[in-house]
């Protein structure tokens, strides 16, 4: 492995996971605009089609992540970087595509079980599916390269949580975006389809340069961390036992992760439809930077904000145990829970975003540990796990169609939890048979 690194890679990357996590949030904010905008003629199946946004966006992870691995194999990390970014251009076109189909053609419509759905759904779906895709890519060249990146006086536990702080970034700062730039403070139930297609261009745009002044920057391969040439790899990656079981516990954080960050907001506005109190300080809303933040988006803003604090302060600890940590936060985190099903309180519940915040990381490191040349095929196995965000918000929302209420849906986040806790305990251990040489 090279010594020596510069600081210049891993400030692109950083960057790139910026947006990573910026986009996501978005992607799962546009759930309750959505609601309005393209399904306000769905009754019984309003929850479970608004949740499916999340499940294509992360059904990419699934079919897509092993392709990162196979294109970093074959072309580097470089190269991977660039077709990444490019689907991330072809999906946020796809959003305005869908938009305009809508504002268009908002009477062509298919019925699903008396619910009329636009057509225009279904294209913002492949939007959020290519996004996905573009996502698992991204993140496939990113945590292999950042955590064996040697960037002197730092740990890879310690470089995880350090982009991740900034990928927290973008994520705290998305439902602001959407509630006060892109529909400018409209309430909810007064978004209409036109106002999604300008921004989503915009954000192409930019993507665009992003695109173009990254294939100008030097980006230097990281040895022995991917096959060489025609190389080929003896065991499958499979075989590695904390590997896979690492597969396992990303699947099920994921799911807790975006469970809470994208539905969150429904149930604030089940609680606010039903005239329960959700005021933050005695107000419904909160004045930022001279806009209007409602309660639902102020709810995310601060669970997402929560996972950009933690992260930026266990940046700093060089030496910590990520076996120790993952351990700690998740039988935090399981208290937490169980506190706000029980009380119904939300602001209980964000506050989970604190614990989360150093879960990725920590999966992560344990994950790869030791594997060496098998690591970026590795990486891709990984993001398959990360379908979890998937399956997870889509099963929430069904869940809270068949009982009426989100309250007790929070369960299923209780089980995910008691499964990371599981692999912090027995399941990232390594057997010296699984150790490369």
């Amino acid at each position: 492995m090279q010594k020596r690194n510069g600081l210049g890679p891993f400030v692109v990357l950083t960057f790139i996971y910026f947006i990573v996590g910026f986009l996501t949030t978005v992607n799962g904010q546009f759930q309750g605009p959505l609601k309005i905008a393209f399904l306000s003629h769905a009754d019984e199946l309003r929850n479970t089609l608004t949740t499916l946004i999340s499940f294509f966006f992360f059904l990419g992870y699934l079919l897509n992540s092993s392709l990162g691995g196979k294109w970093i194999n074959q072309h580097g990390y470089k190269i991977t970087l660039l077709r990444a970014l490019c689907v991330m251009v072809a999906g946020l076109l796809t959003y305005s595509l869908s938009s305009w189909v809508v504002v268009h053609y908002g009477d062509a419509h298919l019925t699903i079980m008396g619910d009329q759905v636009p057509y225009g759904y279904f294209i913002f779906l492949l939007g959020s599916f290519l996004m996905g895709t573009s996502a698992a890519l991204l993140q496939v060249v990113i945590n292999p390269y950042v955590a064996a990146y040697d960037l002197p006086g730092t740990q890879p536990v310690q470089r995880m949580n350090i982009v991740c702080a900034i990928n927290s970034f973008g994520t705290t700062i998305a439902p602001f975006f959407v509630t006060g730039i892109i529909f400018a403070g409209v309430a909810l139930d007064s978004v209409t389809a036109d106002q999604l297609m300008i921004p989503f261009l915009l954000i192409a745009l930019c993507i665009v340069i992003t695109t173009i002044v990254t294939s100008r920057l030097s980006l230097p391969d990281i040895e022995g961390t991917r096959a060489e040439g025609d190389e080929k790899l003896e065991r499958s990656v499979w075989s590695f036992r904390h590997l896979t079981l690492g597969v396992v516990a990303i699947f099920f954080y994921v799911g807790t992760e975006v469970s809470i960050g994208v539905n969150v907001n429904l149930h604030a506005m089940e609680l606010i439809d039903a005239g329960h109190g959700l005021s933050f300080f005695g107000k419904d809303h909160l004045i930022l930077w001279g806009l209007d933040l409602g309660i639902p988006a102020l709810l995310a803003t601060l669970y997402w904000g929560g996972f950009m604090v933690g992260r930026m302060t266990f940046s700093f600890f060089d030496s910590i145990s990520p076996r120790k940590l993952l351990a700690a936060t998740t039988i935090i985190a399981t208290a937490q829970i169980i506190v706000a099903m029980i009380t119904n309180n939300l602001w209980i519940l964000v506050s989970v975003g604190l614990c989360h915040s150093v879960m990725w990381s920590c999966i992560f490191t344990l994950s790869i540990k030791g594997l060496k040349k098998y690591t970026s095929k590795a990486s891709g196995v990984f993001m398959m796990g990360v379908f979890g965000g998937a399956v997870f918000p889509v099963l929430q929302g069904a869940f809270a169609d068949a009982v009426g209420s989100w309250q007790w849906t929070w369960s299923i986040a209780l089980v995910c939890e008691l499964v990371m806790l599981s692999y912090a305990l027995w399941g990232c251990r390594i057997k010296d048979a699984e150790c490369m040489d």
